[in-house]
């Protein structure tokens, strides 16, 4: 059975990660999402191991202690992370799974799983990123000025990507990334990687 793909989509706040995925999932519903971990309590309708796994926080530090994730912060009193196991059995079984991550976190995952495709979602400029920000409406000047300043610094780390899409229009976001998806399953190693595995002598 051919191996699936870990695509690690992430970029600066307010590039739309979250509506492109969501796009994305349901122009291509055979691409699996990550569930994340977290020791927050679950909120009304949400379901262990659809919206997160719940853990809790002892559990979640022996899956530190173990190295059963990919990477995890902590935010607002909680953790929050990718576990391994969740992501390997999903590849294993073919199947192809996304993970929306911020960029941090993306270097992290890069850094234990660097045979990932790691896609940065580009605005189509600063000015585009800073009316989206603002259209928002609920930041303060000084937390925008923030958030463009950590822009400009998580595009400069762009260079630790394999590609990088600009999210002019969902529609068109979309169709790169599932052009990328095809082209990282045609790509020459890994053909010949899964042939030579299913050859028996």
């Amino acid at each position: 059975m051919n191996k699936g793909l870990l695509l690690v989509l992430s970029g600066p706040s307010g590039v739309g990660k979250g509506t492109v995925c969501s796009a994305l999932r349901k122009c291509a519903p055979e691409l699996v999402y990550s569930v994340s971990a977290t020791t927050r309590s679950p909120r009304a309708g949400e379901l262990d191991g659809v919206n997160y796994f719940f853990k809790s926080r002892e559990q979640f530090q022996d899956m530190i202690q173990n190295d059963q994730l990919l990477e995890y912060a902590e935010y607002v009193g909680n953790y929050y992370g990718t576990p391994r196991d969740f992501v390997q059995k999903t590849l294993d079984q073919g199947l192809d799974i996304i993970l929306e991550i911020e960029v941090q976190g993306a270097l992290k995952v890069k850094e234990k799983f660097p045979q990932g495709v790691f896609v940065f979602l580009m605005p189509p400029s600063l000015q585009e990123l800073q009316q989206r920000i603002v259209g928002r409406g609920t930041e303060s000047e000084e937390t925008i000025r923030h958030r463009m300043n950590a822009a400009r610094e998580e595009i400069n780390l762009m260079q630790h990507y394999d590609y990088a899409v600009v999210n002019d229009r969902i529609e068109s976001a979309c169709s790169r990334i599932q052009a990328i998806i095809t082209a990282e399953h045609c790509k020459r190693e890994r053909v010949m990687t899964e042939l030579l595995e299913g050859v028996q002598l």
